[in-house]
């Protein structure tokens, strides 16, 4: 079988495609492939042939700028009562609404005779829940229809659930046969001519639908609006290297291009195929990796995080009262209960990250308002945290599976085997993660600066004080002098999972470690037996567990190295911080598109050898999208300041560094609130310089060196 064509993705709410470079699905190549509409895959095939044949593909190009895909085509030789091959030239231009896919094929005839060119657009429908794409058994399903009506093919899914979902092909121009599996015309072409034809693949066809070249123009023009607003909303970042900006543009666009309209604002859908819904440890770690030039992601996140905030004890879908979201599903299994996550509570971690969001979002948007009316929604989630860290013998915050069917594990690295002792050994029992301590210590600071903005300084204070007595506990219980490290975790008898893993690193983000800690944990993760010339691993190459091809033994994830990248720079750290940097934008540069995946292999970096991919990783992913802003905030040292009672916001900026092959960075309309500034990095023979080309008159910038 040949190689499959390179794949591509659009997104728009609840909708994605993933298509090859003809535009096409073609599933004996791309068993994963589709156009997925509310978790279900609405069309499992998609092809055109010219005279019986596939075009030859030219080029293909997915412009990040829009969302579209363009793809340049040419038929092959349509034997004798054909065309000779490469005379046809057919362009391509697909995008997608919320509810459809529509393509624009643009033919020309380089020919010096009129030709007649026969057209077949194939069309099949599995209606296949994406828990079924991605493997899952079921021993029922529903029915499918199939059926021609009036020029158009409509298929159509009676589910289980009593839903029926529905796909409907049609074109712009007059058809000559349509069956069950396609549709049938033959268009004419004079010499030098060039004709359109527009195709729509419908999953919510109203009664009387638009035209199919109206329908599509209006979905050029929503999508393009759409990235236009985007890019006008946020802080534009831009250096003087092509390369970085075009991972820049790249990962700006992804998060945007995942991301979808909610009641706040917009929320980063996880990833694409398996997450692209959405997750809330994912969905808040993005909006933190970007708050420095895109505030409205954590407003949108937030907001909607709030607004399914757990309100019951429900042991089937790990639901307590005061819970964050772990992931919302749509879809036949989720509505019928074969999976626990129409709306899944299965995450420890959700709920004080929600709490650290809410802090840092207060800090840079000066939103008091939005984040006071959030004050009961922050207050519970704290008291969820209270009454599981009072529920267990050490007061650590842990996580124990309730559902039959949910996770085992509940850390963001939650597949089964990866939390577990030196010796290989899974963990059993309740488990306090190391991270989540941190988080637990983070959480507690950011409420505190929100109740002091509030004017309750009792309880501010009553919340670092626990946060003070948790480091102290923290830093007892789980370091680890034989690793020179924190303990993974600790089980369910108190006992510490001794193993080095980038876990760690996220304790320096929070800043619960201790300077010394900081400074060995540092060490340990850029050896080489951690950090492979990309990135650094989850899991160190001395351990037992150590696989460089798993999915958290020793793989490298763009997001784990962001937060380790930030937390290293709070303590100094900031040439680990660049080399972390360097890493991955050297992967960004190696593979397709500069579109970071959400993770890829641990193998050790060789020359002239790029990094090895993961073989089901998603990408686009919003988090691995997310990590080089995070990544620019940490090494430009910025922070925001707000003294209580005054409206003036200070921006430091501590010992800010550049990586190798950048000598200016600019970041211009950078929000604050109402306030804006405009600064610019550059590199001079001794160390980077800060100049401050534009500023409000509420903003203040103290750099410190």
């Amino acid at each position: 079988m040949p190689d499959p064509l390179p794949t591509y993705v659009l997104k728009t709410e609840e909708s994605f495609a993933i298509l090859d470079a003809r535009g096409e699905i073609c599933p004996d190549l791309e068993d994963d492939a589709g156009i997925f509409h509310r978790g279900t895959r609405h069309v499992s095939r998609l092809q055109v042939l010219l005279w019986g044949l596939p075009p030859l593909v030219l080029s293909s190009t997915e412009l990040a700028a829009v969302g579209v895909l363009v793809s340049h085509l040419s038929n092959d030789d349509g034997g004798a009562s054909g065309s000779s091959a490469m005379t046809v030239h057919l362009e391509r231009r697909t995008v997608l609404t919320a509810s459809a896919c529509l393509q624009q094929f643009c033919f020309t005839n380089y020919r010096d005779q009129p030709i007649e060119v026969p057209l077949t657009l194939r069309l099949d429908a599995d209606f296949r829940d994406i828990f079924e794409v991605r493997g899952y058994h079921r021993s029922k399903r529903g029915r499918t229809l199939r059926r021609g009506v009036d020029g158009t093919l409509e298929l159509i899914y009676r589910g289980l659930d009593g839903e029926d979902r529905v796909t409907v092909m049609r074109l712009s121009d007059p058809v000559q046969d349509v069956s069950e599996e396609h549709i049938r015309l033959q268009i004419t072409l004079e010499p030098r001519q060039t004709r359109r034809l527009f195709l729509v693949l419908d999953f919510h066809p109203l009664s009387k639908p638009l035209g199919a070249e109206e329908h599509y123009n209006a979905a050029m023009s929503a999508t393009i609006l759409r990235f236009r607003d985007a890019r006008r909303s946020a802080a534009s970042v831009v250096s003087d290297n092509p390369a970085f900006n075009s991972w820049l543009m790249r990962s700006f666009s992804d998060v945007h291009l995942l991301a979808s309209q909610v009641e706040d604002g917009l929320y980063p859908y996880a990833g694409v195929p398996w997450f692209s819904c959405p997750f809330g440890r994912d969905g808040l770690i993005t909006a933190r990796q970007m708050l420095m030039v895109e505030p409205r992601l954590a407003r949108g996140v937030l907001g909607y995080l709030a607004n399914r905030q757990a309100v019951v004890d429900d042991p089937a879908h790990d639901e307590e009262p005061g819970k964050i979201l772990h992931e919302s599903r749509l879809g036949e299994m989720a509505a019928l209960g074969e999976v626990p996550f129409a709306k899944y509570y299965g995450a420890v971690d959700s709920t004080p990250l929600f709490l650290m969001l809410a802090g840092d979002y207060l800090c840079r948007s000066d939103d008091q308002d939005f984040i006071a009316g959030l004050l009961p929604e922050l207050q519970a989630a704290m008291a969820w945290i209270h009454k599981a860290e009072a529920s267990s013998a050490d007061g650590f915050l842990r996580y124990l599976r309730g559902a039959d069917n949910g996770l085992r594990n509940q850390g963001w690295k939650d597949s089964d085997d990866s939390i577990h002792h030196a010796d290989g050994r899974l963990a059993e029992g309740s488990i306090a993660l190391c991270e989540v301590q941190a988080y637990a210590f983070g959480a507690r600071r950011s409420l505190a600066e929100i109740l002091h903005r509030l004017d309750r300084h009792d309880e501010a204070e009553t919340l670092l004080e626990e946060a003070a007595a948790l480091r102290l506990r923290f830093h007892q219980a789980f370091w680890t002098p034989s690793i020179d490290s924190y303990a993974l975790a600790l089980d369910g008898e108190g006992q510490p999972c001794q193993v080095r893993t980038s876990n760690a690193g996220h304790c320096l983000w929070t800043g619960i470690a201790t300077p010394q800690a900081a400074a060995a944990v540092a060490r340990q993760l850029m050896a080489p037996t951690s950090f492979n010339g990309w990135g650094i691993r989850t899991l160190d190459e001395r351990e037992s567990r150590y696989n460089p091809m798993s999915y958290h033994n020793g793989s490298v994830w763009p997001h784990d190295n962001a937060l380790i990248g930030m937390g290293l720079a709070r303590y100094g750290h900031r040439s680990e911080t660049l080399q972390i940097l360097t890493g991955l934008f050297e992967t960004a540069s190696a593979v397709p598109m500069f579109r970071l995946p959400e993770l890829f292999c641990g193998f050790p970096r060789r020359e002239e050898e790029g990094p090895t991919f993961y073989p089901v990783a998603c990408s686009p992913q919003a988090w691995a999208s997310g990590s080089v802003f995070g990544l620019l905030e940490a090494i430009t040292g910025m922070s925001i300041e707000r003294e209580q009672g005054s409206s003036r916001v200070e921006v430091r900026l501590q010992n800010p560094c550049l990586p190798r092959g950048l000598n200016l960075l600019d970041i211009n309309g950078l929000r604050l609130g109402d306030e804006e500034i405009n600064l610019q990095f550059h590199r001079s023979d001794y160390d980077v310089g800060v100049m401050v080309r534009g500023r409000s008159p509420g903003v203040d910038v103290v750099i410190m060196k």
